[in-house]
């Protein structure tokens, strides 16, 4: 076999043009065959991460519709003003396996402090919020249930809120924050978390009671909806069927009339963001079995020329008792060597790729071992097909006829 490798990387080496083009095709149809399956897995490995930021086991009731975009993520629309209190408290009272729950306001509004003024992204709820969503103070602490029924003037900045408006997190705690005119103490700063599954940037967000915006703040009897944590190993659909009837009962919707509220559950968006992904898989098959097909025939027709140019090689090999099988096997071994290259190279290139993508913070790395193993094993596959019909040429090569050529 040694003697075989040897023998093809000679060959190769004297034919770097040839060889390079036709490992060209082999080479983009691994980059297509591994570059989209990892992307799409990083995609579907994103749309995970960002459930479990979103709260573990969550279900989610608000007003309004929602909709999804082709990449998984939602779009919410918090205008109605159909959602009540009492919704919330009727679904957490007859749904079962509710763990904990936090009725939500969500609203735009500048906040102030000093002559620093930035948007936010305000959002009004129980002190229960951080558990049911998974997300803790870093610095000082979250209102109280005393502060909630008090209707206390407090609020909890996120990170990048606390940065604009005091340099430092830290900084903010203790300090007032005014949005108008209205004042309110800092009393903690949140963790660094990032967007959620709407796309919102939760390091944007300001938290304050929800009794005190209702009556201090906005005075308003309506709310955005609320956020529930479920059981471990509760059947989240089943549930969002059941409070989906709540609602429509409550609100008095008829058989067929459009609902003015939304259910969702947080592992939801992976199912939509695979069946977005779908296509793409499809097509990166179609594009990479295409790549293989092309790269298969273009070493189909330099393996061809090879054998030509090289007929005086074999004759003597085949006069100095070399085999038509050793014949066979080289030939092979170079067709299967040049394809193994092209098909290393695109493996290699589209690893470069995503591992680029993960770096720059587009999606996270995701490395399939298998995948891999699968695609190198199948460029050297091809370059075997490939070279079977010209092993077969050489090896059927006369030897009186190629040393009368001479």
């Amino acid at each position: 076999m040694y003697l075989f490798l040897k023998v093809a990387l000679a060959s190769l080496k004297a034919h770097k043009l040839r060889t390079i083009l036709a490992m060209l095709g082999v080479f983009l149809g691994a980059l297509a065959l591994t570059g989209v399956q990892h992307v799409s897995m990083a995609m579907v490995r994103q749309a995970e991460m960002e459930v479990e930021k979103f709260g573990p086991n969550l279900l989610v009731a608000q007003a309004g519709q929602i909709r999804f975009s082709r990449g998984g993520s939602i779009r919410q629309n918090f205008a109605a003003k159909t959602f009540t209190p009492a919704d919330a408290r009727a679904l957490t009272s007859q749904l079962p396996n509710i763990v904990a729950h936090a009725p939500f306001i969500s609203a735009q509004m500048p906040v102030r402090a000093g002559s620093r003024t930035v948007p936010s992204r305000l959002t009004a709820t129980w002190p229960s919020f951080q558990q049911v969503r998974a997300f803790y103070p870093a610095v000082g602490r979250f209102f109280t249930w005393e502060e909630e029924e008090n209707r206390d003037m407090v609020v909890v900045l996120g990170q990048k809120i606390a940065q604009r408006l005091f340099d430092r997190p830290e900084d903010a705690v203790g300090n007032q924050v005014f949005f108008y005119r209205a004042a309110f103490r800092v009393v903690g700063v949140m963790e660094e978390k990032g967007r959620d599954l709407a796309g919102d940037d939760q390091d944007e967000m300001v938290l304050m009671p929800l009794s005190t915006y209702m009556r201090r703040a906005a005075n308003q009897d309506w709310i955005s909806g609320v956020y529930m944590q479920l059981a471990s190993g509760t059947d989240g659909e089943k549930l969002k069927d059941m409070a989906a009837r709540i609602l429509r009962e409550r609100h008095n919707i008829p058989p067929g009339g459009r609902d003015d509220f939304a259910v969702i559950t947080a592992k939801e968006t992976i199912k939509l963001q695979k069946q977005a992904l779908d296509l793409v898989f499809t097509l990166g098959v179609i594009s990479s079995s295409i790549s293989f097909a092309v790269g298969g025939l273009g070493i189909l027709s330099i393996m061809v020329l090879l054998v030509r140019a090289r007929r005086l090689e074999i004759g003597v090999r085949r006069a100095l008792g070399a085999k038509r099988r050793d014949i066979v096997r080289q030939f092979l071994v170079e067709s299967a060597l040049m394809s193994a290259a092209g098909g290393t190279a695109g493996v290699a290139a589209s690893l470069l790729l995503t591992g680029g993508l993960a770096v720059a913070g587009v999606f996270p790395f995701v490395l399939d071992a298998g995948l891999v193993a699968g695609a190198l094993a199948g460029s050297a596959l091809v370059g075997v097909i490939a070279g079977a019909y010209p092993a077969a040429q050489a090896a059927g090569i006369n030897i009186l006829t190629v040393l009368r050529e001479q």
